[in-house]
């Protein structure tokens, strides 16, 4: 025979080891997009070293190549965290309307979803973006 209190310890336990899980999961799944947004940035800046030099030779600074960049690897981020809430929200609500779960999305788990976004677009864009931003000029524009 089990108390109440044996039930809601087990039920704890187990809620909390699913949150662990689920957390896990979430940080591996960060890193592997976090990888994916260096690898774009990589290529982007590969592709265009010669436009990088061209910006460099006419007086551009290697905080404005810098801060470009890192701009476009925030946007990627931000936008693959647009189409995860996009597709998030519409899951709850057919989750909703076809099991009868009520289910709840708040706001601020919106807005940490995009900080989060925003700070794997910096962190993972910014060593591609340095890079760009150190490239000798004279040796981007002779780059074929």
């Amino acid at each position: 025979m089990r108390t109440q209190a044996e039930l809601i310890s087990i039920i704890s336990s187990t809620s909390e080891l699913l949150t662990v899980l689920l957390a896990a999961i979430a940080g591996i799944s960060l890193v592997v997009g976090g990888i994916g947004i260096m690898n774009i940035m990589y290529v982007s800046v590969t592709e265009r070293t010669k436009e990088i030099g061209l910006r460099m030779s006419i007086g551009a600074r290697g905080a404005d190549i810098l801060l470009q960049f890192l701009v476009e690897a925030i946007m990627i981020s931000i936008t693959g965290g647009i189409i995860g809430v996009v597709i998030g929200v519409a899951a709850s609500n057919l989750v909703t309307y076809f099991a009868n779960w009520p289910t709840l999305v708040s706001e601020s788990s919106i807005i940490l979803s995009f900080v989060v976004c925003a700070i794997t677009g910096i962190f993972f864009g910014y060593y591609p973006a340095q890079k760009a931003s150190r490239l000798d000029p004279i040796e981007a524009l002779r780059y074929e």
